[in-house]
């Protein structure tokens, strides 16, 4: 949705307020897509702060469904975003894709902000075992038995010099 921002960008001491839907089925970042679960209406409130620019306060929650980094497991991701005291100009927001000439493209402008409030790991809880390295068993259901002993390389040549002396 764009919201024009003429008005505020040129009229001084100028208020907005707006509440909007996101229309976002999911938020995708690179190769991967995450289903948005449930959304909030997003909230904007844009005060003019001088020729062409604007302060851009608001919030949005949302919950998105994840997978674990160590054992791929869906994982509900909540994300409380409150994007306030930003400043806007129409420089700033064509550079960052969110503006189209003087309107705010709400959905791109709510996926950047997506992308920086993004954890950094998502785990389905503090201590997930991961997956069996060798046989991809989900370790938090129990173990598999694999034998996932890797040597240390820097033994090498030792190990070596014990089994050149081992008799077959």
């Amino acid at each position: 949705m764009l919201i024009n921002l003429s008005d505020v960008l040129t009229t001084e001491g100028m208020q907005i307020s707006r509440e909007v839907m996101l229309e976002m089925p999911c938020f995708s970042q690179g190769a991967q897509s995450y289903e948005i679960l449930s959304k909030s209406p997003v909230t904007f409130v844009f005060t003019n702060t001088g020729e062409g620019k604007a302060r851009l306060e608001g919030k949005v929650s949302l919950k998105v469904q994840g997978a674990c980094d160590r054992c791929l497991t869906p994982v509900p991701v909540e994300l409380n975003l409150d994007f306030g005291q930003q400043e806007i100009s129409l420089q700033t927001g064509l550079e960052e894709g969110y503006m189209e000439g003087s309107c705010l493209d709400t959905e791109a402008f709510v996926h950047n902000e997506i992308l920086v409030s993004w954890p950094g790991k998502i785990l389905c809880r503090e201590d997930c075992r991961g997956i069996c390295p060798v046989c991809g068993r989900d370790l938090n259901k129990g173990d598999c038995g694999c034998d996932t002993f890797v040597p240390d390389p820097r033994m090498a040549v030792i190990q070596d010099i014990f089994h050149a002396d081992k008799e077959v």
